[in-house]
């Protein structure tokens, strides 16, 4: 069913996996990229990496959130917030110190929330803002 919308979903290319729910991988609207909650799980083959340290585990999730808004012609600078689940509260000063090696000041505003998460240690969903064209890239 086609309906008309105010967002547009944003696809990776057909040679990354799928997502593993009803949902699209990130939509735009008024400027916006959504970003849904990426997991650890590698792109392309679409396996979990649920069973790795939390260390890697983050980088897998931050690495899926760089590709998921390369997708939308976007990158890691033009987030503007982020939001980021643990399944162990505990484990924010690691992901914090991981954080810093995707993001550079001025960080973006961050939400750190405790949650039951599926069998793995961290999920983060963002939302991005599409630079005006008279903004252009330096």
């Amino acid at each position: 069913m086609t309906e008309d919308r105010s967002w547009t979903p944003i696809e990776l290319s057909p040679e990354h996996a799928p997502p593993a729910g009803a949902f699209s991988p990130a939509v735009e609207a008024a400027g916006l990229v959504f970003v849904s909650g990426q997991v650890p799980r590698d792109p392309v083959s679409g396996q979990w990496v649920k069973d790795r340290p939390l260390e890697e585990q983050a980088r897998r999730v931050f690495s899926n959130l760089a590709l998921t808004l390369s997708a939308a012609g976007l990158e890691l600078r033009d987030v503007a917030s982020v939001s980021v689940f643990l399944a162990d509260i505990s484990h924010w000063g690691a992901v914090n110190k991981i954080f810093q090696e995707y993001f550079r000041p001025p960080f973006p505003a961050r939400a750190v929330v405790g949650a039951a998460l599926e069998g793995f240690l961290i999920e983060v969903a963002a939302v991005a803002v599409r630079p005006r064209p008279a903004e252009a890239r330096r």
